[in-house]
């Protein structure tokens, strides 16, 4: 069993969205409508970091600027959110760092943004997650927003045979197309204007990849 921390040095609390400052310099740029949309379906996961120095948000200005687009729009409270008595959003924050500097401040904010992509992807175990995905839930497939040319640059760098589903060398993969009969959404391998798409290495499934 876990102790109770009387002070704990890390906690969360909810606070008014309006509240919650931006720092004074943010270099980072933000995919807003993807930020949206991932809170929409998933609600809010990763929380905002609040420096008690500044009383500034340190890390999570994109989930703040999304946040406050969604309640201009009038969109459902997503989860992690909740109501206040007079029906403005409290967001839950992470609080008790303290920078010593703005210096430290703003090095910590980039490192906080940086530093998770820099150890790269294992391109094996992403493809054959993605593949899973597609096949699997295409809506949810479709909300990665993954561009055709990082696709194929991912395919590019996997061994079809140790993906789920690999082929033998001497077996043609066979495309996934929408059937030529389909007069919904769906596009035959012929239709102009289609969506860019790329083709799973070891199945054949075509990974539509427009958005």
């Amino acid at each position: 069993m876990t102790d109770t921390i009387a002070a704990p040095p890390r906690y969360i609390t909810y606070v008014p969205l309006t509240d919650l400052t931006p720092a004074p310099r943010n270099p980072k740029r933000h995919e807003l409508e993807l930020l949206i949309d991932a809170i929409r379906m998933h609600g809010l996961v990763e929380v905002p970091v609040v420096d008690e120095r500044t009383q500034c948000v340190l890390h999570g200005h994109g989930r703040r600027e999304a946040l406050i687009e969604m309640q201009g729009r009038g969109m459902t409270i997503p989860g992690g959110v909740v109501l206040d008595e007079d029906a403005g959003w409290l967001v839950p924050v992470l609080r008790g760092w303290s920078s010593t500097s703005d210096h430290e401040a703003e090095a910590l904010a980039i490192k906080l943004n940086r530093l998770p992509g820099e150890g790269g992807w294992n391109p094996r175990e992403l493809a054959a997650v993605l593949e899973d995905l597609a096949t699997g839930d295409a809506e949810l497939f479709d909300s990665l927003a993954i561009p055709a040319d990082e696709m194929d640059k991912l395919f590019s760098q996997v061994d079809p045979e140790t993906l789920p589903g690999g082929i033998r060398e001497d077996e043609q993969p066979t495309l996934h197309l929408p059937d030529d009969g389909d007069h919904g959404d769906g596009l035959s391998p012929d239709d102009d204007g289609r969506a860019a798409h790329t083709a799973c290495p070891a199945c054949g499934h075509l990974f539509n990849t427009g958005r």
